[in-house]
């Protein structure tokens, strides 16, 4: 079952962190900026209220929580309604996919990798970005976890496990990029690439040029 009731009762505080993290978010921008392609067409599952999506030119997202489709449909975003592990896309559809702090939220983090695969065209990307459980800032969501109204039913990930998933969804070409190193409440910093040092992470994983992929059962 989709993680959406605190994204439904809780937008505004949502919303918030944003504004008030904003040198954070600006360096996840960054580092998502250096992997998603400026054209083509791209999804973002788990599009949320469109805070990526938008300033990175994606107009397709797919999101389960209500209050948040309508905000990105408000944003320019057609939001479509359904979850990562069943996604309402036909196959070899996308030339690339995002994936925003949203894996933690999945309830079954293989399939809905093998989904976006499928949903990919030939040669397609998928980008995810996420927070690596190896890092401070990780570590430091990991002791608060139950204290989070958003974080309290995620499953974090090390970058290891995340790429362990991509192969077994068939994924490969890995690259990598990551920010924030010096907590959550720092000016913004340059993005660097490779993995180990910043708590965001990003990795771009690529489709083979395979046959069609078809909807799973």
């Amino acid at each position: 079952m989709a993680k959406t009731k605190p994204f439904d009762e809780y937008l505004g505080q949502y919303e918030a962190w944003f504004e008030r993290h904003k040198s954070v978010y600006d360096s996840e921008l960054l580092a998502l900026q250096r992997h998603v392609p400026e054209t083509g067409y791209g999804v973002e599952i788990g599009v949320g209220t469109g805070r990526f999506a938008v300033p990175l030119g994606i107009k397709i997202g797919l999101e389960p929580a209500g209050s948040m489709r309508t905000l990105a449909s408000k944003r320019g975003i057609r939001v479509v309604a359904g979850i990562a592990e069943a996604l309402p896309f036909g196959s070899n559809q996308f030339d690339f996919a995002l994936m925003v702090t949203a894996i933690c939220f999945f309830d079954d983090v293989e399939r809905a990798l093998r989904e976006a695969y499928r949903v990919l065209k030939k040669n397609g990307s998928l980008i995810v970005g996420f927070i690596d459980k190896q890092s401070p800032l990780g570590r430091e969501y990991l002791k608060h976890k139950d204290e989070s109204t958003f974080y309290r039913a995620a499953r974090f990930y090390s970058v290891n496990e995340v790429v362990d998933c991509l192969k077994k969804a068939r994924f490969c070409d890995f690259s990598f990029s990551q920010a924030i190193f010096h907590g959550s409440d720092t000016p913004q910093e340059p993005v660097m690439d490779g993995y180990g040092e910043g708590s965001f992470v990003v990795v771009r994983a690529g489709k083979q040029a395979t046959g069609d992929e078809k909807m799973l059962p």
